[in-house]
């Protein structure tokens, strides 16, 4: 699941307390958060903003979700959460997410994401020109 493409946008955070299990380690399921963040970050660097996507008549909705565990993080730590393009289909996107701690990977996931209708939320291939800004980074 190694990123094979540089990263679009590297997102920087700081494990908040609140995120931390019993054990003292990040709870699973906020890497699932973290990836959701970072996309924003990435839609953000391509299109402006969330919203411009949507405003080109587009929406993407999480079809699947795969994670796999590297290293424990820990309240305070900081993480950069890397996210590249793996695939993009005809009414697909897969993005990749590493999560790093300095030069340690800690989680690895990808997202596969189907692109809908922005008013209809129907399964629609997104517009040329989203298409175009996707290639770019593929």
């Amino acid at each position: 699941m190694t990123q094979v493409r540089p990263p679009v946008v590297a997102m920087p955070l700081r494990v908040r307390y609140h995120e931390c299990d019993p054990q003292g380690i990040v709870f699973n399921a906020h890497y699932l958060a973290y990836f959701d963040m970072a996309s924003f970050e990435f839609f953000k660097a391509l299109f402006g903003s969330y919203d411009d996507l949507r405003d080109r008549g587009v929406d993407c909705v999480v079809a699947e979700s795969n994670l796999k565990f590297r290293a424990p993080s820990r309240y305070d730590d900081e993480l950069v959460v890397e996210v590249a393009i793996d695939h993009l289909g005809t009414t697909s996107l897969i993005l990749a997410f590493t999560v790093r701690r300095g030069d340690d990977v800690v989680a690895e996931g990808t997202n596969r994401y189907v692109f809908v209708d922005a008013a209809e939320l129907t399964k629609a291939a997104p517009p040329e020109d989203v298409r175009a800004k996707l290639l770019a980074h593929t």
